[in-house]
């Protein structure tokens, strides 16, 4: 963990990180959250753990994490800046805003590292894509790779415009699958079940393969091979799906509209 570190922007995600990284041992007296509208979980979480909490004059800290909506930028921008010292790493979490972007924005900054995390941060099962400037030491590369290996896998990128691809794929990634719980819910309706039962199926049904995929060495192709008899009844659903105009088709068009969304975001 760093030795000090500054948060702007405390909502869900930056929350979420928060928990990982104060379970992970971040010092809490040595970290300051900035946000101007900070949830009561918040305000309680640093009264009771000693955070400092939009105080007056912030110090830079040895990591500056920006957690804001990417839209609000420009008007943080500013007080931001103030916030960066000269060997201060700036880590941003901020989708569609390009190194570029936010040197142009925050003139102090010198090394930083791109981050897309995604929501199941929020109980040390997150996954996330990262780019780390030229100017990165290897000390700074070290205090990032803790704070986000404190919320999950980590994997880190060579080239910078693969982060917007990041986004598309993992950082928005629950929603595919919470929409595949909810349709898959909806179809056991369809076919008779109870409405409660065949929600608690579906949800059980996402849960428990999302566990057995992170348990195993095996691919998901095989896995979804070896749960497939010939001619039975998961082969009949799956002729469905992995037709040309099928689950691959959709998946991939809506990958392909999360990633232009992201570029879009940029400037």
């Amino acid at each position: 963990m760093p030795a000090s570190l500054v948060l702007a922007g405390a909502g869900k995600m930056g929350g979420a990180m928060l928990a990982g990284w104060l379970a992970a041992g971040l010092d809490p007296r040595r970290t300051t959250l900035i946000d101007p509208i900070p949830t009561r979980e918040i305000v309680d979480l640093c009264a009771a753990r000693g955070l400092a909490l939009n105080p007056p004059d912030p110090a830079p800290g040895a990591v500056l994490v920006l957690a804001i909506k990417p839209q609000g930028l420009d008007g943080a921008a500013p007080g931001l800046d103030r916030l960066i010292g000269r060997d201060t790493l700036l880590v941003s979490i901020l989708a569609g805003k390009t190194v570029a972007d936010l040197r142009g924005r925050l003139p102090r900054a010198r090394a930083l590292v791109r981050a897309m995390p995604n929501l199941p941060a929020s109980i040390g099962r997150g996954a996330t894509g990262a780019y780390a400037s030229p100017e990165v030491t290897a000390g700074q590369r070290g205090a990032a790779e803790a704070l986000l290996t404190a919320n999950g896998t980590v994997a880190w990128l060579a080239d910078e415009a693969q982060i917007n691809a990041v986004t598309a794929v993992s950082g928005s990634g629950p929603a595919y699958v919470f929409l595949l719980a909810e349709t898959l819910a909806e179809a056991g309706i369809a076919a008779g079940l109870d409405p409660d039962v065949a929600r608690r199926l579906a949800r059980a049904t996402v849960a428990g393969a999302g566990a057995l995929l992170d348990a195993s060495p095996a691919e998901a192709a095989e896995l979804r091979r070896n749960v497939t008899s010939p001619g039975g009844t998961t082969a009949a659903a799956l002729d469905v799906l992995m037709r040309p105009d099928g689950l691959g088709a959709l998946m991939r068009e809506a990958v392909a509209a999360a990633r232009r969304r992201a570029e879009a975001l940029a400037g």
